[in-house]
């Protein structure tokens, strides 16, 4: 990618004994929406907290609008919005009050600041609740005001970590379409998420991240026709007991594991697999388009991460 409005280039972080980062190299295009995913512990916080400033490399580096995050870590955070995993609201002021407050930090003009606020709560419709305390919002209306705080500076690039976890879907609809909105806009996303709909729906490219290394970079489509090609059959018994197709039924089949109870089928052509187990009352089958998770489970594996951090 010849114009990049971030670079990182050979990045490495180490605590103790633990490599966290082994090398990690990609580009983010001007105006780009660009997804890191990865399982807990893969690497994802440690690089987003390197890209801000905070938490120093051992080796490689990171430009953000032609800056070195090393040497120009405030003027890079100037340019940047950042919305935390953790909602980190002030309870003490109202709506309004957290961004005014907010806005100010920049050292923005005042009427500067309360046009900003006031356009960015009726840009995540929030305007009705402006006068009432943090305490009177709900779980989804916290998060597009924390949204709105990190676009209070007109920032080039928004930084998200896990913007929609814990939400409703209508909430989670209404943020990915302020979103996309603002990536029409020009502003440059970097999200961190680990609902796989969501890098699909929103990233142009995404990076599948584990153990410090990226295992694969392209876009969500181009992902899954590399990987996980045609469509997925899940096949389970009503009874809890391992499905048991012989020979002859998984010859139709591109590849087929087994998960718990579940014997996933990938592959084009499932008529012969749905005729032979569609008419057994014992069977349950459910048929659907090869999707992100897919890809992402095949490269990162189906065991779980117990991590206190990435």
């Amino acid at each position: 990618m010849d114009l990049a409005f971030l670079k990182a280039r050979g990045l490495e972080k180490r605590y103790g004994t633990q490599m966290v980062l082994r090398g990690l190299d990609f580009d983010i295009a001007p105006g780009e929406c660009f997804g890191l995913l990865g399982p807990n512990g893969a690497g994802k916080s440690t690089t987003v907290r390197a890209i801000q400033g905070l938490t120093p490399l051992d080796a490689g580096s990171i430009e953000v609008d032609g800056l070195d995050v090393a040497t120009a870590a405030p003027a890079v955070r100037a340019r940047m919005g950042v919305v935390p995993q953790m909602d980190n609201l002030d309870p003490d002021f109202t709506v309004l009050e957290n961004l005014l407050v907010y806005g100010r930090y920049f050292r923005l003009p005042r009427a500067v600041v309360r046009q900003r606020s006031e356009d960015l709560l009726e840009f995540l419709a929030l305007t009705p609740w402006a006068r009432e305390p943090i305490s009177a919002l709900s779980g989804g209306m916290k998060r597009r005001l924390t949204i709105a705080r990190a676009l209070i500076n007109a920032p080039r690039i928004l930084l998200l970590d896990e913007p929609s976890t814990g939400l409703d879907p209508q909430a989670r609809h209404l943020i990915w379409q302020r979103l996309r909105s603002l990536r029409r806009d020009g502003t440059t996303l970097l999200l961190t998420t680990h609902y796989m709909d969501e890098a699909e729906r929103l990233c142009d490219r995404v990076a599948i991240l584990d153990h410090g290394r990226i295992l694969a970079l392209d876009s969500p489509q181009a992902l899954i026709a590399a990987h996980v090609p045609g469509a997925v059959l899940e096949l389970r018994r009503s009874d809890g007991r391992p499905p048991d197709p012989d020979n002859r039924h998984l010859q139709w089949v591109d590849s087929s594991e087994r998960v718990g109870d579940t014997l996933i089928c990938y592959g084009h052509d499932f008529a012969p697999l749905l005729q032979h187990f569609g008419t057994q009352p014992d069977y349950l089958l459910l048929q659907r388009p090869a999707s992100l998770e897919d890809v992402f489970l095949r490269l990162t594996g189906r065991d779980l991460r117990e991590a206190a951090g990435d």
